[in-house]
């Protein structure tokens, strides 16, 4: 069956709308602590405050310039800022599977996009990022791919660099795609030097680069060194060792399957579809250098390869529909067939058996999304904690404490964050032979905060030397009261 262009069109915004409003339907409240750091730069932008997280703070601790601004844009429409959030990845998820369709379009392996098609926006590493730029990163750089595989190379350069202002690391991306095209102009010849669509990125980019160089002294956010120290510690894992870690979170059959699928998709791409190496160029360079630079362990990391692993799992579908099936004649006869051209043309029985596993995948999946619905599980205390601290604290109150994103965004007051995301100099304190509670040692002799908001018992050295010596127990939050499995603690330290 083949259809016009308006109705491909037409198609193609249905699945957009229907996937877009059935994934926020089910994960509206999905959230977890690290993007609400980014939260409370938006809402200091809009109270002019300025690009900070702590007022008169110039450093930059969101890694997601674009999704920042982004959201300052948008939050005069909806202020709610996590679910708005959710809304722009529920439709980057959308939009990505969409992309990967038209790569594997373009490349004619059509598996490879209904594989993508229908099990990226319901991959449980794609959905749990879910608030965060992550999503909205990936999708740039699909668009990007998608684009530069179709020539449209102006539109490529555009994907590119959002995807750059979205996420540093999206910078891989345009560097892949330059090189091969570098790479066919001196080879082949038949391409002309795009020295425009050059141009063209370096000006969307440049704007921002010249601001955070005067604003922050530095184009790059402070935490890419503050994750490289993170990851040196005892406590931690780096990005390398962590990928086995998030590896046994997906033992399921279902997830073995689709990694059988994949190696057989490496076989099928290096003899028959070799054009996709360029596409599986990004997460192979993307897992090295977050490797070599030894960042600290964190899920949403990983969610950058789970498009290459989908395209591989969807080539290993093709090659099951691409070897030759021999049908014993006794079975001919239960075979259906169906009119093409109108001669009648069986359906291969390999095309029924690639169709039932692909379904098989799909509802597998489907069935385990529902654990996924619920915020993190610290959301409500720490939501409750911030909240009295801005109804019984003065608005320059300092604030001590080792997680800073939903706590401090609720709370609206200077935070001292123990993990080093927020001030340079307590990041300085994280080394191999030290954890947090050292930086957190440090950080309250130095900053000395009014206000220290711990789990008792996580930090017993700073709980029985300074906040013994100098601090009252103020408010406890029972953790069974907000489904979390430790009490919180306020201290006032005035």
């Amino acid at each position: 069956m083949t259809f016009t262009h308006r109705q491909t069109l037409a198609l193609k915004a249905f699945y957009l709308l229907l996937a877009t409003v059935t994934l926020y339907a089910l994960f509206q409240r999905r959230t977890y602590d690290d993007p609400f750091i980014t939260y409370r730069y938006v809402e200091n932008l809009r109270h002019g405050a300025g690009f900070v997280y702590n007022p008169g703070e110039h450093f930059q601790s969101t890694t997601t310039p674009l999704f920042t601004l982004l959201l300052a844009l948008l939050s005069p429409v909806w202020g709610n800022l996590p679910r708005l959030a959710n809304l722009i990845g529920v439709l980057s998820l959308a939009a990505g599977a969409l992309l990967l369709w038209e790569l594997a379009a373009a490349w004619k392996a059509p598996w490879a996009g209904w594989a993508s098609l229908l099990l990226y926006p319901l991959f449980p590493l794609a959905i749990t990022p879910l608030g965060s730029e992550t999503p909205l990163y990936i999708a740039f750089c699909l668009g990007a791919f998608t684009a530069y595989v179709r020539k449209r190379y102006r539109l490529t350069a555009v994907c590119a660099a959002l995807a750059v202002l979205t996420r540093p690391d999206g910078l891989m991306v345009g560097m892949i795609l330059a090189a091969d095209y570098a790479i066919r102009y001196f080879r082949e010849k038949r391409e002309i030097p795009q020295w425009n669509v050059i141009l063209l990125f370096v000006f969307i980019l440049l704007p921002w680069f010249i601001f955070a160089w005067v604003y922050f002294g530095s184009p790059l956010p402070a935490t890419l060194a503050v994750k490289q120290q993170q990851g040196a510690m005892a406590v931690s894992q780096r990005f390398a060792q962590g990928f086995l870690t998030i590896l046994g979170w997906y033992k399921s059959w279902r997830y073995g399957l689709e990694a059988v699928l994949a190696l057989l998709g490496c076989g099928w791409m290096l003899w028959r579809a070799r054009q996709w190496l360029l596409f599986l160029a990004w997460p192979v360079l993307y897992f090295a250098a977050f490797s070599i630079l030894g960042v600290s362990r964190y899920f949403w990391y990983y969610t950058p390869l789970v498009p290459g692993f989908l395209v591989l799992s969807g080539l290993g579908l093709q090659a099951i529909t691409g070897l030759r099936w021999v049908t014993p004649p006794s079975l001919k006869k239960y075979i259906p067939t169906c009119k093409a051209q109108r001669l009648k043309v069986p359906i291969q029985p390999a095309h029924i058996l690639a169709a039932v596993i692909l379904a098989v995948l799909c509802l597998a999946q489907a069935r385990s999304l529902p654990r996924l619905r619920q915020p993190d599980t610290r959301y409500a205390i720490y939501r409750a904690a911030g909240e009295w601290l801005a109804a019984h604290t003065a608005a320059d109150a300092a604030v001590g404490v080792l997680e800073v994103g939903i706590l401090g965004y609720y709370a609206r007051r200077p935070m001292v964050d123990f993990a080093g995301l927020l001030q340079p100099k307590v990041a300085a304190q994280l080394s191999v032979g030290a954890n947090y509670e050292h930086a957190a040692l440090w950080a309250v002799e130095y900053y000395q905060p009014q206000y220290l908001v711990l789990f008792p018992g996580d930090f017993p050295q700073l709980e029985q030397g300074y906040v013994a010596q100098r601090c009252l127990l103020t408010e406890t939050f029972t953790g069974q009261q907000f489904g979390y499995g430790k009490d919180l603690a306020v201290f006032d330290c005035r």
